[in-house]
């Protein structure tokens, strides 16, 4: 499935939702479902600066397609991460770098964060694309 595609999913999920609450408690599922990442990649190396929470992430390139986990000690943290993931694991590094990222807009997720954990999304976001970049270089 393409990213649009997967971003369209999740916005048509969050709209089920009556209220903040109901989202919130989605997000800690989603965290729930989150492939995690091996031990042996949560370290500085793979942590995301930036975030209030930890937050590892780690990419590897199958296929020519970038396949990502994740981890947070955080419950919140922990689903913002698995939605960023599923948006965009197991796609090119191309259509990454190209993808639009106002999904997160539409499902209002920035203005119902913190602004620490706002400019933690916003940091993740920049670590997904920076994989892109560095594995689309390898590829060219």
């Amino acid at each position: 499935m393409k990213i649009k595609e997967i971003q369209e999913e999740i916005i048509d999920e969050f709209a089920m939702f009556e209220d903040w609450m109901q989202r919130y408690e989605y997000m800690i599922e989603l965290g729930k479902l989150l492939p995690l990442i091996d031990e042996q990649y949560k370290t500085e190396d793979y942590i995301i600066k930036g975030c209030q929470s930890k937050v590892w992430v780690h990419a590897k390139l199958e296929s020519d397609k970038l396949i990502f986990t994740a981890d947070s000690d955080a419950i919140i943290t922990k689903g913002i991460i698995a939605i960023l993931i599923r948006a965009f694991s197991n796609q090119t590094p191309q259509d990454i770098i190209n993808a639009d990222t106002a999904f997160i807009d539409e499902i209002g997720l920035k203005e119902h964060l913190s602004p620490t954990r706002a400019n933690g999304l916003v940091s993740m976001l920049k670590q997904i694309k920076l994989y892109a970049i560095a594995y689309q270089t390898q590829i060219e």
